[in-house]
């Protein structure tokens, strides 16, 4: 007879198994200025990526809509330049700011006596 354990899930309360097991993060979080400015950034960098595709498709097949969209593609590389930047900047502002956490490495140099 089986134990009813498959080898899929963990044992919840209850006896029941529970599907979702909670793990501690790897990396610390982005602080929400810094996550709101990724998240602005990529989405700028997907709209650029798609309009500079359908301008290029538009080049070859010798529509009128291909210059249009040609300045468009042009015009969202330098928006899609600066929202990059702007998550580095704000990242930067963040640790000047609020200073980040930093646990002394295996390499440092011990303290003086």
């Amino acid at each position: 007879m089986s134990s009813g354990y498959d080898g899929f899930g963990v044992e919840g309360p209850g006896g029941q198994r529970s599907l979702w097991v909670e793990e501690p993060a790897r990396r610390r979080r982005l602080p929400d200025p810094v996550r709101t400015a990724a998240v602005r950034a990529v989405i700028i960098v997907a709209v650029t990526l798609t309009e500079a595709s359908v301008a290029f498709f538009l080049a070859l097949t010798g529509s009128w809509l291909a210059f249009p969209m040609v300045l468009g593609a042009l015009a969202g590389i330098v928006v899609a330049t600066w929202g990059v930047l702007d998550v580095w900047i704000t990242r930067q502002m963040w640790i000047q700011r609020y200073g980040v956490v930093s646990e002394p490495s295996s390499t440092a140099r011990p303290g003086r006596a």
